[in-house]
């Protein structure tokens, strides 16, 4: 959280500068994430915090005011959407932060470039954000789809894992992870034997699981996030899938392990 809040106070001297900043004695920053469903324990009320230890440590060093607002996009483009303008419109937000949920991300982007203001997707990881969507008003931070699909796949690649069933969140951050640990399983020689789609915050697995079971595949790759994440692991576990099947999800992070286990 610490490293978070430094990294936004740096953004923030940036964002101050008088060619960077709107001239209207207070600089409004909107952390826009998942409060309360599968991205809450990942980039929920913890971003909103880490936003307001760096607003405290900006403080320390500046005359200028830095305000945080924080809104739940319930994972809705159009919820997103409807908050963005409005911070936009209404609020004088300047900039737009965090953004888990690739669809609520790229929704949001195109009314940041419209209204020519900033968005930090640290959240969001479609690689669309730099790629066919890239805007000149967006920072795309930390990781993205191509870099986990392709750089995850590879490595499984390398220790034998050469046919996929993919599980995947069916809406714009899953299916571009699944598209780009595919390109990568193909250019390696390996073989992708099918692939589900589940709704975001799905509770139960099993099917899903049992179709990858039956694959065959020697790997079963998770091409979602969070508690999506988590709740497959859980319940791939209850199936013992691993004992002949490697579980690999495409991304983990490390506040999913106690809650793996």
């Amino acid at each position: 959280m610490r490293q978070r809040a430094a990294t936004l106070a740096a953004l923030f001297s940036l964002l101050c500068s008088p060619a960077g900043a709107e001239m209207n004695g207070t600089l409004r920053i909107g952390v826009m994430n998942d409060m309360s469903s599968v991205y809450s324990d990942f980039q929920g009320p913890g971003s909103v915090v880490a936003a307001q230890l760096a607003a405290e440590d900006f403080a320390n060093q500046s005359k200028r005011k830095v305000e945080i607002l924080a809104a739940d996009h319930q994972n809705k483009a159009d919820v997103g959407a409807s908050i963005a303008r409005r911070w936009f419109d209404v609020d004088g937000v300047d900039m737009i932060i965090d953004l888990p949920n690739s669809a609520v991300a790229l929704a949001v982007a195109d009314i940041a470039r419209e209204k020519n203001k900033v968005l930090i997707g640290s959240g969001a990881g479609s690689s669309l954000l730099t790629g066919a969507k890239c805007s000149p008003n967006t920072v795309h931070w930390t990781y993205d789809t191509w870099a986990m699909g392709h750089g995850v796949a590879r490595g499984v690649l390398a220790q034998g894992g050469k046919s996929w069933f993919l599980v995947t969140a069916d809406y714009a951050f899953g299916q571009d992870l699944e598209k780009q640990a595919s390109e990568e399983v193909k250019a390696e020689g390996g073989q992708v034997l099918g692939s589900v789609r589940h709704p975001l915050g799905a509770s139960d697995f099993s099917s899903f699981l049992l179709q990858a079971q039956a694959s065959g595949a020697q790997v079963i790759g998770l091409a979602n996030a969070g508690g999506d994440t988590v709740n497959a692991i859980k319940q791939a576990a209850e199936f013992n899938l691993g004992e002949k099947q490697k579980i690999v999800a495409l991304i983990f992070d490390l506040q999913s392990v106690p809650r793996s286990a």
